[in-house]
């Protein structure tokens, strides 16, 4: 069974830092681009980042860009989403996904997406 589970969230204080970690099983994350979007209460869901499958190619939503950092560890056949400097606006469920495709486009859509997990940022 595909499955993309996603842990590491938590409470945390503004400035503070978390890493998110997406684990795969069911299939092989090296043939696919990885991504983590994000939906808060009230608001759209957002992209927040996607890694090619080799790891050579990264991108971010201008929100998080100096603040986020996209990995992967094929070998463990997990994807990271460290993340510092965190403010109260990246409060959200985040969701890992995968694209079926090498390479991150927007244009493309997710075929499989985790169950979330929530990032709370607050004093």
């Amino acid at each position: 069974q595909l499955q993309l589970v996603e842990s590491g969230g938590g409470l945390v204080q503004p400035g503070g830092s978390l890493r998110l970690s997406c684990a795969a099983s069911g299939f092989t994350l090296d043939y696919y681009a990885i991504g983590w979007f994000r939906q808060a209460p009230g608001k759209e869901r957002e992209g927040v980042s996607c890694i090619s499958s080799s790891g050579g190619s990264t991108n971010y939503a201008d929100s998080v860009k100096g603040r986020f950092t996209i990995s992967r560890d094929n070998a463990k056949n997990t994807v990271y989403l460290q993340m510092n400097s965190l403010k109260p606006e990246d409060t959200a469920v985040y969701y890992c996904v995968r694209f079926p495709i090498y390479w991150c486009s927007d244009s493309a859509d997710p075929d499989y997406w985790g169950q979330g997990t929530q990032v709370t940022v607050s004093s």
